[in-house]
């Protein structure tokens, strides 16, 4: 922890503590903080550095970006601090609207890709998406039940859940892929598949309403994976059970542009970590596929039960 001159002196500008209030709700770049902040990128990379340097802030690099969040420094003084200057700091209020508008954004970028290749999924490459981990996640599965699958897409997993689920609620972001789901599962006769628009992190299912929660190469889609996984908690029944079908944890940086991807995939640990998080026991992991061609994804299966 930093000394308590050094740490008053660092936030007694009201501009770092501006930035301080926006990276304790959401990780920014300095582009996100410039537009939110009216401010110029040297002056903000100038308050960046001189919070760095006090330990309130830290970084990490995503393909072409540095994204800042609060460091550990500081304790409950800081905490403190940052509760009333919340409160005193009469922008506060505007820049916390402008955050939500900047963290659209990067939602409805994501969104704009999945809408660009709705209907087109199942013939197009797409990273981890192979019918063998499918299948090791479909063989623990307990029939019949009540299945949320969230970053349905185009509903290929809802169509082969559905043979021998009570219900599947499929929930997507892009409003075409809900479409494209819809029609195919239309044409296929298939009734028991309730296609719901909305996102992994709010997901517009009630609590306790569902007996397995899905997640088929979609977690890497989502901003904050935790609150993905908080949400799965939230809607499962008590003993119910998450089955996770992501990426490990790769350096094929491409993804960002050419799937969207937020995060290059998982490692078990991080999986691991996040499910104890949102409430998850008897976690198990395992790697089920490893692709031959460059850039040799590898499908990380994740299953874990809700106490």
């Amino acid at each position: 922890m930093p000394s308590i001159v050094k740490l008053l002196k660092v936030v007694a500008d009201p501009n770092r503590l501006r930035i301080l209030l926006l990276l304790r709700r959401e990780e920014l770049s300095v582009a996100e903080l410039q537009e939110i902040l009216g401010m110029g990128q040297s002056t903000i990379s100038t308050h960046l550095s001189q919070l760095r340097q006090a330990g309130l802030v830290e970084d990490r690099r995503t393909g072409k970006n540095n994204f800042y969040h609060l460091g550990p420094a500081g304790g409950s003084l800081f905490e403190e601090i940052l509760e009333k200057a919340g409160k005193e700091i009469p922008e506060a209020s505007q820049d916390r609207n402008g955050m939500r508008r900047v963290v659209k954004k990067r939602q409805d970028k994501m969104r704009a890709f999945f809408d660009s290749v709705a209907g087109r999924l199942g013939k197009d490459y797409v990273p981890g998406k192979s019918w063998k981990s499918l299948a090791e996640a479909l063989l623990r599965l307990l029939p019949p039940l009540v299945i949320a699958d969230l970053g349905a897409g185009e509903g290929s997993s809802a169509l082969l859940l559905s043979q021998r689920a009570e219900r599947v609620i499929a929930v997507d972001s892009s409003a075409k892929m809900i479409d494209v789901g819809r029609e195919l599962a239309r044409r296929h006769g298939v009734k028991n598949i309730d296609y719901r628009p909305g996102d992994m992190e709010e997901v517009p299912i009630d609590s306790g309403a569902v007996d397995l929660v899905f997640f088929s190469q979609s977690l890497h889609h989502a901003l904050h994976p935790e609150r993905a996984l908080a949400e799965a908690a939230r809607i499962l029944r008590p003993g119910g059970r998450v089955v996770i079908l992501d990426l490990l944890k790769h350096r094929f940086e491409e993804a960002r542009e050419l799937y969207a991807d937020q995060w290059l995939g998982f490692s078990e640990a991080d999986l691991e970590a996040m499910l104890h998080k949102a409430g998850f026991v008897h976690t198990e992991t395992t790697l089920v596929d490893k692709e031959l061609d460059a850039p040799q994804f590898q499908t990380l299966l994740a299953v874990a039960t809700k106490s």
